[in-house]
């Protein structure tokens, strides 16, 4: 199994949740975050002075499954989130040792 975390711009939550959709994932977590890459920020304005703004808000998506689809979901979320400019976000991908589902205790695969 194959966990896959992407951090994206908020704006791009629907898109890549119906992409997610249509890949075949069954859920998801998501998280606000904040953070910032290449980007490094940048200057606003409020009431006549400028500030830096280092920190950008982005979005978190975790989702879990199985080796056959991991390389589908990627390219999936990677094309819905795509705006083309910078700070569009980064995937990454995780082996998963095990998954246990609480409440019936199955487990590996049947757990996701």
């Amino acid at each position: 199994m194959k966990k896959i975390e992407a951090i994206i711009k908020p704006h791009k939550l629907d898109d890549v949740k119906d992409a997610l959709d249509k890949a075949g994932v069954h859920g998801m977590t998501v998280t606000e975050v904040k953070g910032y890459g290449r980007q490094k920020g940048h200057v606003e304005m409020y009431r006549g002075a400028e500030y830096q703004v280092v920190f950008k808000a982005k979005v978190k998506i975790e989702v879990v499954v199985n080796d056959a689809i991991a390389a589908a979901v990627v390219e999936a979320v990677r094309t819905a989130a795509n705006s083309g400019s910078i700070g569009d976000g980064k995937i990454f991908v995780m082996n998963v040792e095990e998954a246990v589902r609480i409440r019936t205790n199955e487990r590996g695969e049947a757990a996701v």
